[in-house]
């Protein structure tokens, strides 16, 4: 027992603090079940053919095949039609269609499907989408509790009577209290949740005021000005790419005004011109930091006077082996430095000598790398080879074979410049400017082999290797001149075939984890991302190296084709009915009917629900309503892992006496007060978890319990687990309780305090309601088979 308490305290702490992905736990927990010999192998794998993972997996392909056939477009206009202009009855339309498709479908599935028709309903109203949203989720949860196959948690609790030896629910069993808590549910939100709810101004006038919205609400207008390019500027003639503007000032070039005419949304490669006038967006720090002061000047100091080697440090010569574990990756990637304890100042590949840029090339069998490093380091790197057959150089016969003096710089930091009192690596001399420091001269002294956080001080004399091309392109940075007055009116490069879009990341998304940068996003898609949100906040800086997760809201800006392509990608979920993909319109029906051929085989007992939906599956991808990539994509593997993962935690639970243990302690605690006292503990218990945990790991480690529970007093564990089924679907009060909170939170410009405002009284509300009617649906006392 205390073994298993061990690894759930473990489990539980790493679910709420996310240092894992949720998969990633379920394996370490399948892991330490097995080591720590509380399971065998076989037990412990058994979820993994468990029907319940089986059910699960099948329903998220039946979800997609509904989403690819577009059954949510039709809903859209049916809500429309049937809503007229009565805020509350389009709250009531929205909740009741979603509630009833996510009886039917994955319930993250109905919100994604439903998120976009949702904002298209918000803006040809004139409505704050942040008074439809949350109204959403909370309907794709209270809809889930109607049905056996509504959610993953009412599998898994039904799968949870069979290994007890008990008859499991039926397809429908779960739909009259569902039904009474939805219809509470939705009279709440209208009568009371609707008035807690924040209301972020939209403007009204639809399709029209679109780009003027997302400008408002992303804070976009504060953050455009214009800058100008000098008629003689060193940047001219270079391409946007070339000119850093992005990496070196953390700014987007939305347009270039020249001649009268605007270039909107020019791409990397697009030429500037002495006297063009760019208008950027951007946070405005580093360019008030860097432009107009000259923050690196020439040095009156011989480059010679910079000895590359010395009594504690030295170079090498190193050729690399077939054998060297840089091979087929960068120095940068390889953690070149860190590993070896030296660094780079040239590189041979075949006949070129490469002297700059050198983290980001490949390394390949035969190169010969100059390397700078402590004398001990390098005695052990010639020792070893390593990397390969490594012999040490001097300084002249190095400048010599490298022509190292060609590119190295003397460079003073002079009184006021921003520089000072920065280390190396927040002054982004490398990677904004591709400058490499290879030496401070301080005082008289050299330093070599200079550390990333060694701060910088004034009249510190910098040995820097750099291109002429890089200090220029550096000069002609300093020298940009910010235009006073208000930037041009969107709509004007609105009017350019270019346009802003929102998109949010999808849930079964390849991107999560990735940076911006690290994806190449705009290479990849030629768009820019003005803002990220996350969280209800607004992230205009840094977010190219932000890694981005599900739910995420990104603001883009491009040509509107552009856009469009974007639109279709699965990783992202286009806010904007006019760019996302066709959906195969003349397959809903085709759909709906494998969807009814499901529920009806599972009623007539023609086929056990497992089946039933993997036969269903079968036939979504057989009829072409999903491509059998667009099967495999929809099923959200981390999902299945995670609950045939945990399943065998409930296994442990019970077969080493703690769910009953815990059974006892509820029972003796709360048993004089009543079943109502137990049910009430077992449901604000559920509920508190469920907040914090995913609800399918929540439904595993309570069903035990609330099974030792009942046989302990004599009640139907029927009766308890649909108890628990109505409480561990009420991840109302907190964003984090549920992925269709997390997704709904920045297109709806939530805050983590709007959840509990409104969950909290619906979440008393659903407990109210399933006391009241569960003797009369699902009455306690029985006898126990057996």
């Amino acid at each position: 027992m205390l073994a298993v308490i061990f690894i759930l305290v473990v489990a539980i702490a790493l679910f709420i603090t996310e240092r894992l992905r949720v998969d990633g736990v379920a394996l370490l927990v399948l892991a330490a079940l097995v080591f720590s010999g509380l399971l065998d192998v076989q037990s412990a794998l058994a979820g993994f053919g468990n029907p319940a993972v089986v059910t699960i997996a099948a329903m998220f392909v039946l979800s997609g095949g509904l989403y690819r056939t577009g059954i949510a477009n039709l809903v859209g206009k049916w809500v429309l039609r049937v809503a007229g202009g009565s805020d509350a009855k389009l709250v009531a339309v929205i909740m009741i269609s979603v509630g009833a498709m996510s009886g039917f479908m994955n319930d993250i599935g109905v919100a994604a499907l439903m998120l976009p028709v949702v904002m298209d309903i918000a803006r040809r109203t004139g409505r704050s989408p942040s008074k439809l949203l949350i109204p959403l989720s909370f309907a794709a949860l209270m809809g889930g509790k109607t049905t056996l196959i509504g959610t993953a948690a009412n599998i898994l609790l039904s799968a949870s009577l069979v290994d007890y030896g008990l008859e499991p629910f039926a397809l429908f069993d779960f739909l009259p209290i569902g039904m009474m808590v939805m219809a509470t549910g939705i009279a709440y939100m209208i009568l009371v949740g609707t008035r807690l709810l924040p209301t972020r101004e939209t403007p009204a006038g639809g399709e029209g005021r679109m780009q003027d919205d997302l400008a408002a609400r992303y804070g976009l207008r504060d953050r455009l000005h214009v800058v100008r390019v000098p008629d003689n500027s060193p940047l001219a003639g270079h391409s946007l790419r070339q000119s850093r503007i992005g990496s070196a000032l953390d700014l987007n070039v939305i347009a270039i005004m020249r001649d009268r005419r605007i270039v909107a949304a020019p791409v990397p490669e697009t030429r500037i011109r002495g006297g063009d006038r760019l208008l950027v967006e951007g946070p405005f720090q580093r360019f008030d930091e860097l432009v107009g002061i000259q923050h690196l000047v020439p040095a009156d100091l011989d480059v010679g006077a910079f000895d590359l080697a010395g009594d504690t440090v030295g170079l090498a010569e190193v050729e690399v082996s077939e054998d060297s574990p840089l091979l087929g990756q960068s120095l940068q990637s390889a953690g070149f430095r860190k590993r070896f304890g030296a660094i780079v100042l040239a590189m041979r590949q075949g006949g070129e000598i490469v002297l700059t840029r050198l983290e980001h090339r490949t390394v390949s069998a035969g190169d010969t790398l100059l390397i700078q490093a402590e004398r001990d380091a390098l005695e052990t790197i010639i020792e070893r080879g390593e990397i390969g057959a490594a012999r040490p150089v001097e300084p002249p016969e190095a400048f010599d074979r490298y022509h190292l003096s060609r590119l190295l710089r003397p460079l003073r930091i002079p009184a006021g410049s921003a520089l000072a009192g920065k280390s190396l690596v927040e002054s982004r001399l490398g990677d904004a400017y591709r400058m490499g420091v290879l030496g401070i001269l301080r005082g008289g002294e050299l330093q070599l082999l200079v550390d990333p956080d060694e701060r910088l001080e004034v009249d510190d004399i910098l040995l820097v290797k750099a291109r002429p091309l890089d200090l220029a392109i550096s000069r002609g940075l300093i020298e940009l001149e910010l235009e006073a007055g208000p930037p041009p009116d969107l709509a004007d490069i609105d009017a350019q075939g270019v346009g802003l879009m929102e998109v949010v990341l999808s849930p079964n998304a390849s991107a999560t984890g990735n940076t911006l940068r690290g994806m190449r996003f705009r290479d990849k898609f030629g768009v820019s991302v003005l803002a990220l949100t996350r969280a209800g906040e607004v992230y205009d800086a840094n977010r190219r190296d932000m890694e981005i997760r599900f739910g995420d809201g990104l603001l883009l800006f491009g040509d509107v084709a552009h856009l469009r392509k974007l639109g279709m990608e699965g990783d992202f979920i286009a806010l904007t009915a006019g760019v996302r993909e066709a959906p195969k319109s003349e397959k809903a029906p085709l759909a709906a009917l494998i969807l009814f051929g499901v529920v009806g085989a599972a009623i007539s007992g023609l086929a056990p629900i497992a089946v039933a939906a993997l036969f269903g599956a079968l036939l979504m991808v057989l009829t072409g309503c999903l491509d059998s990539r667009e099967a495999y994509r929809v099923i959200e593997w981390p999902a299945i892992i995670l609950v045939a993962g945990m399943l065998p935690l409930g296994l442990a639970m019970e077969s080493t006496g703690l769910a009953g243990l815990v059974a006892e302690r509820v029972v003796s605690s709360m048993g004089a007060m009543g079943p109502f006292a137990i049910m009430a503990a077992l449901f604000w218990l559920t509920v508190a978890a469920a907040q914090v945990m995913p609800t399918a790991v929540v439904a595993v480690l309570m069903a035990p319990i609330a099974i030792n529970s009942a046989l302990q007093l004599g009640y139907s564990p029927h009766s308890m687990l649909m108890l628990i089924a109505m409480a561990v679907s009420s991840s109302f009060m907190t964003p984090v309780g549920h992925a269709v909170n997390v997704l709904v939170m920045g297109p709806g410009g939530y805050r983590f305090t709007d959840y509990a405002k409104v969950g909290l009284p619906l979440t008393i509300v659903v407990f109210l309601t399933v006391m009241t009617v569960m003797p009369w649906l699902w009455p306690l006392v029985s006898v126990p088979p057996g």
